[in-house]
């Protein structure tokens, strides 16, 4: 376990530990206020443990593996004790696991289990990333005066939510996850999950989609068919949403995400709304994926968290650490979205040119779109290994359902940092239709690399109206000599859902409809994307 040690240190750039002598006490049982028992580990040194701050993980990924060796140990080697608990239902703990739904009452039965026990010091620090994140929201509200900061990691308050909006259903992410959990305390999880991405790449074209559950683990799953059949706003979901609950939170939180995190604007969200109430929370956003494994995440835990739970500041620094992609240079800003930087429309151009000058001649640009042979997602938002973050996008803009815009070189750096968004005169030969945005840069060899992408789906897009896509946001500079493109198009399939063009409910659509696309540009239809530029 020591050779792990040294190995984690070097992979994640982190300092030295104090120690590497440190001791595990498993399954400890904690009860629930309903009678169920949930189990968890409690990491420490050897020596000194006792009284140390307690560093509070709660996980359905269990407490073995990669959460011990990567985030546990780690942690008990630099100055905590970790206590790791297996959520509801998962890993030995009691209960169903019912994703999402049990974590405010759970989360704060176990931190007033943890404050009374005999090895608890003085202070608690709440820590994880993804789910791990989440259900420190969950009870960020209401916690006793012994917990001393939060540090969610590539998370938000309304887990989920944003992958199941009416206006664009993000299928990839949930479904994988809930192909993932279900098959996870099966023997051989570990061998699937590294073999079986192709099985369910091959689930996500099922028709119908109800059926897709089958054929990636070869049963029903329930939260895969809610995924599939309830909306964000539909009431399935009342109880998962903790966003009103994070004006209320007073504990210090340091939140870490990714320009490429699937949870990324409900991040950026969840911190302005503590930075309004006046609250002062810390921010950092890299060049991340979801599944970046980085330093800089453990060392806010060990920086931040520690000076919190010892009763003295943390090093200090601007609130906001932004990672400005182009340059490849951190960046610090007083606030989010930072100021100084001002919305300019881009307008697109007949030619297939874009440009800050509105354009004098009208025009249209067509593409068809076949949902039987969906535009794919290539990098980008994805919790994919491999197939994620920035990548080259040549073999996209080839296609022909893809129509490109581009400025001309640029004379000089534009740096673009906030949000995004694009409006786009819309005209489908069908009324269902989804656009897709995507904003990317062109370097001086013709390598086109994405920065961030939107995309919404649009009803009576028969008719031809103005579509607003709000793109992720983004902190990025398009050097001089760069080109700025924008890329047009209808899916990313899986990473959202295809359209099939009939309206039809995906749990049950089984006809897919080609559709000529329309995009309209010029005076009257002035088409743009809108970027704050600085």
């Amino acid at each position: 376990m020591k050779l792990a040690s040294h190995l984690v240190e070097r992979m994640l750039r982190i300092g030295p530990p104090a120690t590497r002598d440190v001791v595990v006490q498993r399954d400890l049982r904690v009860p629930m206020p309903d009678g169920v028992e949930l189990l968890a580990d409690r990491w420490a040194p050897r020596a000194g443990g006792e009284s140390l701050p307690t560093a509070l993980l709660r996980s359905p990924y269990g407490r073995a593996g990669m959460i011990a060796t990567m985030m546990a140990r780690p942690l008990a080697e630099r100055g905590y004790q970790v206590l790791i608990q297996s959520v509801r239902g998962t890993f030995g703990s009691g209960g169903v696991f019912d994703p999402l739904r049990n974590e405010r009452a759970d989360g704060l039965a176990t931190v007033e289990w943890v404050v009374k026990q005999p090895w608890f010091g003085d202070s608690m620090v709440l820590i994880g990333a993804s789910y791990l994140g989440y259900v420190q929201w969950a009870i960020a509200d209401q916690l006793p005066a012994e917990v001393k900061a939060m540090i969610p990691q590539v998370t938000e308050s309304a887990l989920t939510l944003e992958f199941l909006r009416k206006d664009g259903f993000s299928l990839e992410t949930p479904f994988g996850w809930g192909v993932q959990v279900a098959g996870q305390e099966r023997r051989g999880a570990m061998l699937r999950m590294l073999t079986g991405g192709r099985r369910t790449r091959r689930a996500m074209d099922t028709l119908p989609l109800g059926e897709a559950d089958m054929a990636a683990i070869g049963q029903r799953d329930d939260y895969i068919q809610n995924i599939l059949a309830y909306d964000a706003e539909h009431s399935h979901w009342d109880g998962i949403d903790h966003r009103e609950r994070v004006a209320e939170v007073t504990v210090p939180v340091s939140s870490v995400g990714g320009w490429y995190d699937i949870f990324l604007p409900g991040q950026l969200r969840d911190f302005k709304i503590l930075q309004d109430a006046g609250r002062k929370p810390r921010l950092t956003v890299g060049p991340w994926t979801h599944l970046t494994m980085d330093g800089s995440m453990m060392q806010e835990a060990i920086d931040f968290g520690l000076a919190h739970a010892r009763g003295v500041e943390p090093p200090e620094r601007a609130p906001v650490r932004l990672y400005v992609m182009g340059e490849e240079a951190w960046r610090d800003f007083d606030s989010w979205p930072p100021p100084g930087y001002t919305p300019q429309r881009f307008h697109l151009a007949s030619d297939g040119g874009l440009s800050t000058s509105a354009p004098a001649v009208s025009g249209r640009s067509e593409y068809r779109y076949d949902p039987a042979d969906p535009t794919p997602a290539v990098g980008g938002v994805r919790m994919v290994r491999g197939s994620s973050g920035r990548v080259d996008n040549a073999a996209l803009e080839a296609r022909s359902d893809v129509l490109t815009f581009t400025t001309p070189p640029l004379e000089q750096d534009v740096e673009v940092v906030g949000e995004i968004s694009a409006e786009i005169w819309f005209q489908s030969s069908l009324p269902y239709a989804d656009l897709f945005v995507r904003l990317c840069d062109v370097d001086p060899d013709g390598h086109s690399y994405n920065v961030c992408d939107g995309l919404v789906s649009l009803t009576n897009a028969d008719t031809l109206a103005p579509a607003t896509v709000t793109l992720w946001p983004t902190a990025h500079r398009f050097k001089s000599g760069h080109r700025i493109r924008i890329q047009l198009s209808s899916g990313a399939h899986p990473r959202y859902a295809r359209n099939p063009g009939t309206g039809d409910p995906r749990l049950t659509a089984t006809t897919l409809t080609p559709a000529t696309q329309t995009i309209h540009h010029g005076p009257n239809h002035p088409s743009a994307v809108i970027l704050p530029t600085g």
